[in-house]
């Protein structure tokens, strides 16, 4: 058992952690079946045994373990960070606490349309449209230097039940990331977004071909085998101010 699973298992045995019993009275079936997954998820038990905010801590926690996209010093810029659990992971990665004095001092920003309670050694910019040309400018004045070394997006758009059109908000929002990584990211750079498998995935792959050196797309084992969920990890960034292109 290697990766994340390794710390869920040890983490759920060391505590003996186990669900309660609940009360389903008055459940619509699907209500139930929802709280039934939810409630035997190792990764929601094991979120709660190590204080994370949320399960899709341990998403960040394998991708970063495999492709080692957060070091000390880094500057990350978290979209959609509520309720903050991707932002828990890169302040304990990048060193934003400073709790390793032998490490560089990194710094996390997060930003959200949602509240976010407040994170020892992060910064929330909340509530705020990332997507907002002045969100944009608050972000590269809080940024040190202006500029984030790792953009991580796990933003999704309010889910309307039609596939295809929640598919093409969710590429959109990702599509207007990458317009502002020019401002804000620079060569070298690093870029992780989650997207939904659709028809237009293709639009945004050849965007990050075209503005990367290397692109992957990544499943990790927290993201549940039912989802079309995937995330696209974009590596040596092209462009940016002053990049000469």
């Amino acid at each position: 058992m290697a990766g994340p699973w390794r710390l869920v298992w040890a983490s759920l045995q060391h505590q003996g952690f186990h669900t309660a019993g609940c009360c389903y009275r008055g459940r619509t079936g699907a209500e139930h079946l929802w709280l039934t997954r939810h409630l035997r998820d190792p990764f929601v038990k094991a979120a709660k045994v190590e204080s994370y905010r949320c399960r899709s801590a341990f998403k960040l926690l394998e991708m970063n373990q495999r492709h080692q996209i957060l070091r000390p010093g880094h500057r990350v810029l978290d979209c959609g960070a509520a309720p903050g659990a991707w932002s828990q992971v890169a302040v304990q990665r990048v060193n934003a606490a400073g709790t390793d004095p032998s490490a560089p001092v990194g710094f996390v920003l997060g930003v959200d349309l949602l509240h976010i309670f407040p994170l020892e050694g992060a910064n929330f910019l909340c509530p705020a449209d990332v997507t907002d040309p002045r969100t944009v400018q608050r972000i590269r004045e809080l940024l040190p230097g202006g500029r984030a070394d790792v953009i991580l997006s796990d933003m999704a758009p309010n889910a309307t039940g039609i596939r295809a059109l929640d598919h093409d908000k969710l590429i959109s929002l990702c599509l207007s990331l990458l317009d502002m990584a020019p401002d804000i990211l620079p060569p070298g750079g690093t870029f992780l977004c989650k997207t939904w498998a659709g028809s237009q995935s293709r639009r945004l792959q050849k965007r990050l071909t075209e503005e990367f050196q290397n692109t992957r797309t990544v499943k990790p084992e927290a993201s549940r085998k039912e989802s079309s969920e995937v995330y696209l990890l974009a590596t040596q960034y092209r462009r940016g101010k002053g990049a000469g292109l």
